[in-house]
C-alpha cells in the first residue's frame, strides 16, 4: 500500500475544508474530576465555560456568537462542553467544525451519569441549556442559562475585566 498518496490526499482534504491540523484540538471526555482539572489548568485566569447540546436550538445560536467573541477576545480562555451522550460524538464534532470552534478547548460528557457531572459543575444547575459560566481571575463565578447576544456576553466579560 502506498502511504504517501493517502497522507497527501488527507492533507489536501483538510486544506480544501479550510482546516489545518493545528486548528483542530481533540474533544476530551468530561468525567468526574474534569471540572476541577479545567479550573486548575486555568488558575489565576478569567475563564468562560459554555455548556451546550446538539439537541438545543438556542445552544446552536450561541455558537455563532461565541465564535465572534473568540475573534474579538482571543486571549479569553473559552471552554466548550457538550452535555450529550457518547453516541452524539460525530454530531458534536460536526457542529464544532461548522461553527469553527475547533481551536477552542472542547469537552463532551463521558460516562453513564450526566446528573453527577452536572452536579459536580454546579449543584444548583438542573440541566437547562445553554448554560454559561463566567469565572474571574480568582475563579469567582457567575452562571447564566439561555442564549445570549454578543452585547450580553460583552457585559458579562466587562465584569471579568476582559
Amino acid at each position: 500500500m502506498k502511504i504517501k498518496p493517502i497522507i497527501f490526499g488527507f492533507v489536501s482534504m483538510l486544506s480544501y475544508t479550510g482546516y489545518t491540523l493545528a486548528e483542530q484540538t481533540p474533544i476530551k471526555p468530561f468525567m468526574p474530576g474534569s471540572y476541577q482539572q479545567i479550573l486548575a489548568a486555568n488558575a489565576g485566569k478569567p475563564l468562560m465555560l459554555a455548556i451546550w447540546s446538539v439537541d438545543c436550538p438556542s445552544c446552536l445560536k450561541d455558537m455563532a456568537v461565541i465564535n465572534q467573541l473568540h475573534d474579538k477576545h482571543p486571549a479569553l480562555k473559552i471552554v466548550m462542553l457538550a452535555a450529550d451522550e457518547a453516541e452524539a460524538m460525530p454530531e458534536i464534532q460536526r457542529i464544532v467544525d461548522t461553527h469553527k470552534l475547533g481551536a477552542l478547548e472542547n469537552w463532551a460528557f463521558s460516562g453513564d451519569n450526566p446528573e453527577k457531572l452536572r452536579y459536580e459543575i454546579d449543584p444548583a444547575w438542573y440541566g437547562e441549556l445553554p448554560r454559561t459560566y463566567f469565572f474571574d481571575a480568582a475563579h469567582q463565578r457567575e452562571g447564566k442559562s439561555g442564549a445570549m447576544t454578543l452585547e450580553e456576553f460583552e457585559v458579562r466579560l466587562a465584569k471579568l475585566k476582559i
